[in-house]
């Protein structure tokens, strides 16, 4: 049983089905992780009762289902899942979606204003989170690989600026969120408006895995 005093990042740590449920709420488990079900349910304005009842039918649908490995995994393994996965992912998704988001804005802006922002946030997105993988590959990562448990000065301070990178994409995805609607779609919507918010559900929902990731399993291996 699940108690309202767990942080949610421990709770998806446990139970990886339950980011699916957190994500629905707009419940940020990788990087306001150390909060409490409880808390995060108040500050978002969820029932707490509702909530762990959402979240304990998505762990008892998973029973029987293969655990997530990358919690033990090494953390060369953990890497390379990392990179491989996640940063391929959005190095394919990102171009895609941001000519998606100009296509969208320029062809339907005028009735839905939104759009204009939405195509800028986009933008500024795809911005962050490249620039973001390139430096995570061409610096943390690799000293992360040959690490000991006690890091170096210098690694310390760029594992800290992931953090706080991370912490300003949360921040962008919340403006898609809003410049959304919550992923709204209207009666109107064509294919490529539908199209863009899928494609933004799914970034979205890869991101935070990728991020709760490092922040919760990477990270903490090196006292962070």
């Amino acid at each position: 049983m699940l108690s309202p005093a767990q942080s949610v990042a421990n709770i998806v740590l446990d139970h990886s089905e339950c980011a699916q449920v957190f994500q629905q709420h707009r419940i940020d488990f990788c990087c306001r992780g150390e909060l409490s079900l409880e808390r995060a349910a108040r500050e978002r304005g969820v029932e707490l009762p509702a909530l762990l009842g959402q979240l304990e039918r998505a762990i008892a649908e998973r029973r029987g289902a293969a655990p997530d490995a990358m919690r033990d995994a090494s953390t060369p393994a953990l890497i390379d899942h990392i990179v491989g996965k996640h940063h391929a992912y959005l190095r394919k998704a990102l171009p895609f979606v941001r000519a998606l988001a100009a296509k969208v804005a320029r062809v339907h802006g005028e009735r839905n204003p939104k759009l204009r922002a939405l195509d800028g946030a986009v933008g500024e997105l795809s911005d962050a989170l490249l620039a973001h993988l390139d430096d995570e590959e061409a610096n943390l990562f690799p000293a992360l690989r040959s690490a000991g448990a006690d890091v170096d000065p210098e690694t310390a301070r760029a594992l800290a600026a992931m953090r706080e990178e991370h912490l300003a994409v949360a921040k962008l995805l919340e403006t898609l969120r809003d410049a959304s609607d919550d992923f709204a779609l209207p009666d109107w919507a064509c294919g490529s408006y539908r199209a863009l918010f899928g494609e933004l559900q799914a970034i979205e929902q890869d991101t935070f895995r990728h991020v709760h990731l490092e922040n919760h399993v990477l990270a903490p291996r090196f006292g962070r």
